[in-house]
């Protein structure tokens, strides 16, 4: 299986989050809503603009910027 990062997932596409990056509040932030190593994530939505996209986890939908989706690491399952 390939890691690549959540921004890079397709619509529909799955993954496990393997590591979260970056630092200081936004990582806080995504660990306190769930986003943390070993969760299983799905690619919802893209906005038409391309920032914010959507994902599944935990079953709750999050939007997350393009920014801080970059910072975590996932393996495509």
């Amino acid at each position: 299986m390939t890691v690549k990062t959540l921004n890079d997932l397709k619509c529909g596409e799955r993954g496990r989050i393997v590591k979260i990056g970056g630092g200081g509040s936004i990582r806080r932030r995504l660990l306190d809503m769930g986003v943390v190593p070993g969760s299983e994530v799905k690619m919802e939505r893209v906005a038409p603009l391309g920032d914010p996209i959507e994902i599944k986890v935990k079953g709750y939908n999050l939007s997350l910027r393009r920014k801080e989706a970059a910072s975590i690491q996932v393996e495509a399952t």
